[in-house]
C-alpha cells in the first residue's frame, strides 16, 4: 500500500508544482518557476498561505499590480525561454480571475504555456451568493471562472482535494507538449483550497516531460524534395516555431545549402539574421518590399513553425502566382497542413536537418538568386529613405526605431505589441542577433509590452530590454513599472507619444472616414466631439512617481543621448519621445479590413470601391 501524507489541497498544489521539470536535448529545465500573484479572499488563506509556507526558494512569489500584467509577463518569459518553463499566476475570484482572461488569449493564440489559478466560489455551496459571485440561472455549477474554457488548452474546477491527482499530471503534460501548449487554468473553489486530504508520496516525486524532435517520415520526405527541387521561385517563411524548436542554426545552414530566400513572420523575426544573403526580412502586410516582392511570383511556399496569420498571407493575398504549392513543416498537424500544403508534421529543426541532408548539392537557380540579390539591394536603400530625417519633423518613428535598432546590438531585445509600432518595427529592424526582436502579434495585445519586458529580464537577465510602445498602450497598462522597481530589474521603455490611438486613427482616415474617437483630444463643449487640443500627459513625470527615472527625447540627439544613459542607469528609464502622427510608412501588401458599402461619405465610396478591388486579388489555397 502506498504511504501517504496529509496536506491541504493547496499545500499539495504547491509541493507538487515544485517538481516539475522539462527536458529537450539532454538539458533540464524548470517547468514552473514560481508564482505571479494577486492576493483576495479566494486564494489569500488558501493557496497564499500554503505557497507562504512551502514555496520557498524554488516556487518564489512575484506581487504583480494587474491580473492581467503577471499573465502577460509570465507569458513573455515561455516565449523568451522557447516554451521550456513558465510562471504560475493566482488570483482571488470575481474581477481579479477575469483580469487573466485577455492574458489567457494572449498565450493560447500564440502557442505559449502558462498556468492560471484563480480562486473560484465555495464547492460546498453554503454561504452563497459569496462576495463577487455570478449567479447563472440555469445552473448552480457556473462561475465566472467558466469564461476561461474557450481560451484555455486545458480547464479543470477541483471540487475535492484528491482530484489534483488526476488534474494535474494532465495540466502539466498540455503545458510542456508543443502541440497542445496555451493556457492551463486550474480554478481552485475557496473552501476546497483549505480542506485537508490525503495524497501518496509518491505523487510529489520529481516528474520530467521530455521534448522529442520528430522528424518525417521518408515518404513525405522524398515528396516534399521532389517539390522543392523542380521548383523555379522557392520561397520560405519563418515562422516563431523556428525559434521555439532552437532551429535559427539549422535554418542558416539550410539556406546556405539552397540558396532558398527567406521571409520572416513577427514571431519569427530573427530567425534568420538580416544580414544573411538569403533574408528578405519580415513578410506580409507589415512587410519590406523585398520579401513581398519576391512572394508573389513564388511556385513553392515552405512555410516552418508558422500559424498563416492573415497579416503573413496578406488576408491571403500575398501569393499570386497561379501554379503556387506549399509545404508546411510544423509540430501543430493542422497548421503544417494549412494552404493545402504537404504537411511535413514535426521538429522544426530536425526536418530542416533532413531536408538539407537530402537536398546535397542542389541549389536555386542563378537568376533566382540574382532577383534576391537586387530585392535586399534596392530595399536597403529605400529603408535608408524611410529613416531618413524628415524636413520640418524633429523626430519620426522610423528614426526612433533605427536608433533604438542600434542601440539595442547583439545584447538586447526589443519588446512591442500593439498599435502602429508593428507595423513600422518589423520593415525596418534589422535583427543582429535571434533574441533581440520580441513581438507579441498573434493577438497584438495593448498593455503587453512593459509587463512583457518583465519577463523577458526574468528569463534573461544579462539582456538588456527595451519595452517599446505608443502612448495609448502605455494608459492602458503601465503599473508593472513599479513591479519592476520592487524586483530590482533594470528595463528601458521607450513611449512614442502621438496624443491617441494613432494606427487606427491612421486606418479610420485610410479607409475614407473621418477623424473620430482616436485622437486624444479635449471635449470642447457638451455636445461637441472630441476635437479640441490635444491632451498632453507627461509620461516622465509619470514614470518618476512611481519609481522610475523619466526622460524626454525631441530630437535624434536627445534620444541618442536618453538611451546612452538609460544603459548606464540603474532601475527602470522611462523615454517619453513625442513623434508626429500623420509621418507613416508605406505599406506593401493588403489587409481585409472591410469598408461600408453603404455610405454617403466620398472618401468611403472611393475606398469602398478600392476595397472591392482587392477582394479579387484573394486566392483560395485549400
Amino acid at each position: 500500500m502506498s504511504k501517504t501524507v496529509s496536506l491541504s489541497m493547496a499545500a499539495a498544489l504547491v509541493q507538487f508544482l515544485q517538481r516539475q521539470y522539462i527536458r529537450r536535448d539532454g538539458v533540464e529545465h524548470r517547468l514552473i518557476h514560481g508564482v505571479w500573484g494577486i492576493f483576495g479572499h479566494g486564494n489569500v488563506t488558501g493557496f497564499g498561505q500554503a505557497l507562504e509556507e512551502f514555496g520557498g526558494r524554488s516556487l518564489p512569489y512575484r506581487q504583480a499590480k494587474n491580473e492581467q500584467g503577471m499573465v502577460h509577463a509570465a507569458v513573455a518569459f515561455a516565449k523568451a525561454r522557447q516554451r521550456l518553463g513558465t510562471y504560475a499566476c493566482t488570483s482571488s475570484i470575481g474581477p481579479g480571475a477575469t483580469n487573466m482572461l485577455t492574458g489567457a488569449a494572449v498565450a493560447t493564440v500564440n502557442r505559449l504555456p502558462v498556468l492560471l489559478l484563480p480562486g473560484d466560489i465555495f464547492a460546498n455551496r453554503r454561504p452563497g451568493p459569496v462576495l463577487q459571485q455570478l449567479e447563472f440561472p440555469g445552473s448552480q455549477d457556473v462561475s465566472v471562472n467558466d469564461c476561461f474554457r474557450p481560451v484555455s488548452k486545458y480547464w479543470d474546477r477541483i471540487n475535492r482535494p484528491e482530484q489534483l491527482l488526476t488534474a494535474l499530471p494532465e495540466a502539466m503534460r498540455i503545458l510542456a507538449d508543443p502541440a497542445e501548449t496555451g493556457a492551463v487554468t486550474i480554478a481552485m473553489p475557496e473552501d476546497v483550497q483549505a480542506e485537508t486530504g490525503l495524497f501518496p508520496t509518491h505523487f510529489f516525486e520529481k516528474r520530467t516531460y521530455t521534448i522529442e524532435r520528430p522528424g518525417c517520415s521518408a515518404e513525405v520526405l522524398r515528396d516534399a524534395v521532389a517539390a522543392i527541387r523542380a521548383a523555379k521561385r522557392p520561397y520560405l517563411v519563418a515562422g516563431g516555431g523556428v525559434h521555439y524548436s532552437d532551429a535559427t542554426a539549422a535554418l542558416a545552414q539550410f539556406c546556405a545549402a539552397t540558396g532558398i530566400p527567406v521571409g520572416v513572420t513577427q514571431a519569427g523575426k530573427g530567425a534568420l539574421l538580416d544580414n544573411h544573403s538569403s533574408c528578405l526580412g519580415a513578410v506580409g502586410v507589415t512587410g519590406t518590399a523585398a520579401a513581398n516582392a519576391l512572394a508573389l511570383d513564388a511556385d513553392l511556399v515552405i512555410n516552418v513553425g508558422t500559424r498563416l496569420s492573415d497579416f503573413t498571407t496578406a488576408s491571403k493575398s500575398q501569393w499570386q502566382n497561379p501554379r503556387v504549392r506549399f509545404l508546411g513543416i510544423n509540430i501543430v498537424a493542422a497548421d503544417a497542413r494549412k494552404h493545402g500544403a504537404l504537411p511535413l508534421v514535426g521538429d522544426a529543426r530536425a526536418i530542416l536537418l533532413q531536408l538539407t541532408q537530402a537536398l546535397n548539392g542542389w541549389k536555386i537557380t542563378s537568376a533566382h538568386r540574382t532577383a534576391i540579390a537586387r530585392a535586399r539591394e534596392k530595399w536597403s536603400a529605400t529603408r535608408a529613405t524611410l529613416v531618413a530625417p524628415k524636413r520640418g519633423v524633429l523626430l519620426t518613428q522610423a528614426q526612433v526605431i533605427d536608433t533604438l535598432n542600434e542601440a539595442c546590438g547583439t545584447t538586447g531585445t526589443v519588446i512591442h505589441a500593439s498599435g502602429g509600432i508593428p507595423g513600422d518595427i518589423h520593415k525596418l529592424w534589422r535583427s543582429q542577433a535571434a533574441h533581440d526582436y520580441h513581438s507579441e502579434y498573434g493577438y497584438s495585445c495593448m498593455g503587453y509590452e512593459i509587463a512583457g519586458a518583465l519577463g523577458i529580464k526574468l528569463a534573461e537577465p544579462k539582456r538588456e530590454v527595451y519595452a517599446f510602445l505608443g502612448d495609448g498602450s502605455y494608459l492602458m497598462l503601465h503599473t508593472e513599472i513599479v513591479t519592476a522597481v520592487q524586483e530590482g530589474l533594470r528595463l528601458t521603455i521607450v513611449v512614442c507619444d502621438n496624443h491617441g490611438f494613432g494606427c487606427i486613427h491612421g486606418l479610420q482616415r485610410g479607409s475614407g472616414g473621418k477623424s473620430f474617437g482616436n485622437e486624444f483630444r479635449h471635449r470642447t463643449s457638451t455636445q461637441a466631439r472630441l476635437e479640441g487640443q490635444p491632451v498632453d500627459v507627461d509620461f516622465a513625470k509619470n514614470a518618476e512617481s512611481l519609481g522610475a527615472t523619466g526622460l524626454r527625447a525631441n530630437t535624434l540627439g536627445e534620444l541618442r543621448e536618453a538611451l546612452a544613459q538609460a544603459k548606464a542607469a540603474k532601475g527602470v528609464v522611462v523615454i517619453h519621445v513625442p513623434v508626429p502622427a500623420d509621418v507613416r510608412l508605406p505599406g506593401y501588401s493588403w489587409w481585409d479590413v472591410p469598408v461600408s458599402a453603404t455610405s454617403k461619405v466620398p472618401g468611403v465610396k472611393a475606398a469602398r470601391a478600392a476595397y472591392d478591388r482587392a477582394l479579387q486579388k484573394q486566392k483560395f489555397y485549400y
